[in-house]
């Protein structure tokens, strides 16, 4: 029975070692401190006295590292951010048990094998039903951590973030066995050693991407513009100023951040001829980001301009009078028709979820005011002037979600592009980790992929998710033009898609189901002997 301070002293150590991960992502970005850095969480974990005691600690660990990985979120969600953290926090109360049941022996046996495979299956359990939209989405997850480590995105090219996610929890279960567990350090070493073989094989025989031509893309990041109730007009000033400054270096596309356009192009129709005229001058289409209100007679897919390539590409939005964050391309005829209404909204930030009951968000942060509308289907592009290159745009948010491109890769996009802005957190890590996330995505998909935004950190990423060029800082306020290869030929994440997802579901489910055998088993009764039968005598 643990006395008073020893509870306390457990719990505030269960948060602290929760939040021990976030120092792997950006902005500190040590990479090689995750391999590490759920030790300490886990070898508090097996010693609670019981499975309560481990259930609290894990709930707390895991709002603690909701908490260091989210706290950029602190000047827009203020104290809702604890309640959110909390209810996060239970999604790895089943991880916490099994490391409690599975290391908290001497690993004798079978439990050492077990705990390798099971342990950082539950971990990626978490970070599943974490990812969900309406929970926040993927953000933070543990393979994210390596996204600039080039053997390890191979991997992701082959079981995408999740396939990073399980071999960097093994790693941490394995440096746990070798440090309490002596009769475990056989599988211990075979575990790591297994982990570095995979590695390896990927890195030597899982074939790269085929370079196949390359692309001009031009990155336009105006900086920070002042609050105040021009300051649209004086953003997409600033952005038309830039791309100006790119007319002879001959870009073949030019892209502007999220919400780079304050006004529906169908309202103002002086914005889209300025645009029409921007691309003709530059000579090359633009494509922009409009966060306006659409007026109802605004039909999907023109945007102030008739159709163009957007009817062989496919337009999004169903149409619905309401504020849209929308990817539209521009050419020196104007809007092309193509437009990609974002799916995806952020919770709080760009919509209320139950806004009936959460609503008073709004009054303790900078939560949504009004809720956008969401698009109902993803848009491929075609780019004016080279039919062999397919836009696959994402907004803000989106580029989290593998799925997303994913599914825009498979529709034939060659080039993916995430439109995003991070102003409000212009000091904090969270530019640096969503810049991050196009790393992951580009050698998921075996596209490259562009990342803009409106005041950095812009970055341009190949095929394999290598950094191309410099990125463009916070402080920059400028364009810059990358020299894009792009590639052909499919990933097997792209082919399969989540398969280790379902490994571990289906490992887990093996487990329980194996568990609840042995349980019944327990539970029953032992058969009565049965006595022999008795032999009468015969005088």
């Amino acid at each position: 029975m643990l006395s008073k301070p020893a509870r306390w002293w457990r719990a505030a150590a269960a948060v602290a070692a929760g939040g021990l991960p976030c120092l792997a992502f950006p902005a500190p970005a040590l990479w090689w401190f995750a391999y590490v850095a759920l030790v300490p969480w886990m070898l508090l974990l097996r010693s609670a006295p019981t499975g309560r005691r481990a259930a609290l600690e894990g709930w707390l660990g895991g709002a603690g590292f909701i908490l260091a990985v989210h706290h950029w979120l602190l000047p827009s969600l203020h104290v809702f951010l604890l309640p959110l953290a909390a209810l996060l926090g239970l999604l790895w109360i089943p991880w916490a048990l099994l490391v409690r049941e599975l290391l908290g022996g001497d690993g004798a046996g079978g439990r050492a094998g077990a705990a390798l495979v099971l342990v950082p299956a539950a971990w990626l359990l978490s970070e599943l039903a974490r990812s969900w939209q309406g929970l926040g989405g993927p953000w933070g997850l543990l393979g994210a951590s390596q996204w600039q480590v080039p053997p390890v995105l191979r991997l992701a090219s082959v079981g995408g973030v999740w396939l990073v996610s399980l071999l960097v929890a093994a790693v941490n279960c394995a440096v746990v066995l070798l440090i309490v567990a002596p009769a475990a350090r056989v599988p211990a070493v075979a575990g790591l050693t297994g982990c570095a073989v995979l590695t390896g094989v990927v890195w030597l025989w899982v074939p790269r991407p085929e370079v196949s031509g390359g692309l001009r893309v031009a990155v336009v990041q105006p900086g920070l513009v002042a609050d105040g109730p021009d300051s649209a007009d004086r953003r997409f000033a600033a952005g038309e100023r830039l791309t100006r400054g790119l007319a002879g270096q001959h870009p073949d596309l030019v892209v502007w951040g999220e919400s780079s356009v304050g006004a529906d192009l169908t309202a103002r129709p002086d914005l889209a001829r300025r645009l029409a005229a921007l691309s003709a001058e530059v000579g090359a289409p633009l494509l922009v980001n409009v966060d306006a209100r659409r007026p109802p007679a605004a039909e999907p897919g023109m945007a102030g301009g008739a159709a163009g390539t957007g009817a062989a590409a496919g337009t999004g939005g169903s149409g619905a009078p309401g504020i849209y964050k929308s990817a539209v391309l521009v050419g020196p005829e104007g809007p092309t028709g193509a437009r990609y209404d974002k799916m995806r909204l952020v919770p709080f930030g760009e919509y209320i979820p139950a806004r009936a009951l959460l609503g008073w968000a709004t009054s303790v942060g900078k939560a949504a005011g009004e809720d956008r509308v969401p698009g109902d289907s993803p848009v491929v592009m075609d780019l004016p002037g080279r039919p062999d290159v397919r836009l696959g745009p994402l907004v803000c948010f989106e580029s989290a979600f593998p799925d997303m491109s994913r599914h825009l890769t498979r529709e034939g996009a060659g080039l993916l592009i995430a439109q995003s802005a991070t102003s409000s957190f212009q000091h904090s890590w969270a530019p640096a980790q969503h810049a991050s996330l196009a790393a992951l995505r580009a050698a998921e998909s075996g596209r490259p992929m562009v990342h803009a935004t409106l005041t950095g950190i812009s970055a341009v990423y190949g095929p394999s998710g290598e950094r191309l060029g410099s990125a463009l800082p916070t402080s920059a306020s400028t364009a810059a033009l990358y020299e894009v290869p792009l590639a052909r030929g499919t990933t097997l994440y792209v082919r399969f898609g989540d398969w280790p997802v379902g490994a571990a579901l289906a490992v887990l489910a093996v487990y329980c189901a194996a568990a609840g055998v042995r349980s019944f088993r327990a539970g029953r009764p032992a058969p009565e002997p049965t006595a022999p039968r008795a032999r009468t005598a015969r005088g």
